[in-house]
């Protein structure tokens, strides 16, 4: 069977950069065992596949190791080739997913996300996670992810993971945010995931469900402008609409190309 396959990198206006996602349009599900291997083939964060129904496009999210609930950066992915590449009619996308309807809205090569919030709570750091720190928080809360507040972005440039140690703990599907007051942008973060192929995301846009209520409520405002400092690194405008976010991004075109699965 042969397979349209696009790799877009999101949240980011050059090529590169952002986080790297692959996008397969199908016109009827595949078994969920050849979805993981296409996955991880594809070797890269999140492999996105999508069922256009009507005014629906049904939307499903795969790490090389798991099936996701919620991902930001390959959604983003999605709805850029559908408009792209599929001329798809609308500006307002309509995905159904685990996380329930999610929207993005295209204008001018912004993509605007409609995600859940996910304010986190204090919580108790896990002793692993700990110890796989070079660099201690200042606060711990969680969400669906472990967020770790520090005093500063060069905290978080200089954070390093002992994996050995990390990789002891199952955070499944989560996994931990570190993040300060930036520089020169509102807030920085990066995203790391125990367990996984890739151990640091580039660029986590469902972080930012967590990230952009907690930053608004520090911050006193409504309209943030982001960077995860990965060493691809991610630009992202987020807006805390109460119980939903708005996450904002741009992106490119890598490649363009076809898999075939026999």
């Amino acid at each position: 069977m042969k397979l349209d396959l696009y790799q877009i990198d999101a949240f980011t206006d050059t090529v590169f950069g952002g986080n790297p996602a692959c996008v397969v349009p199908l016109t009827s599900w595949l078994p969920d065992k050849l979805l993981f291997e296409i996955a991880k083939e594809n070797a890269v964060p999140e492999t996105a596949f999508f069922i256009i129904n009507e005014e629906n496009v049904y939307l499903r999210w795969f790490t090389p190791d798991v099936e996701m609930d919620l991902c930001g950066h390959a959604t983003l992915a999605s709805a850029f080739v559908l408009k792209e590449f599929l001329d798809y009619p609308n500006d307002e996308i309509v995905f159904k997913s685990l996380s329930g309807d999610l929207i993005v809205s295209a204008k001018k090569g912004l993509y605007t996300l409609d995600f859940p919030s996910r304010m986190p709570i204090k919580a108790e750091l896990p002793q692993q996670i700990k110890d796989a720190l070079n660099i201690q928080p200042i606060q711990v809360l969680k969400g669906r992810d472990y967020v770790l507040v520090y005093d500063s972005e060069a905290d978080i440039r200089n954070i390093n993971i002992d994996r050995q140690v990390f990789d002891q703990i199952n955070l499944d599907p989560g996994g931990v945010i570190v993040t300060a007051k930036g520089d020169d942008c509102d807030f920085v973060s990066r995203f790391f995931t125990p367990q996984a192929s890739i151990l640091e995301d580039p660029v986590t846009g469902s972080a930012h469900c967590s990230l952009t209520p907690y930053w608004s409520e520090k911050l006193n405002k409504k309209e943030m402008n982001a960077k995860q400092i990965s060493e691809r690194g991610g630009k992202l405008k987020c807006v805390n609409k109460g119980d939903r976010v708005w996450i904002s991004g741009r992106a490119k075109t890598y490649s363009v190309g076809s898999l075939w699965t026999s």
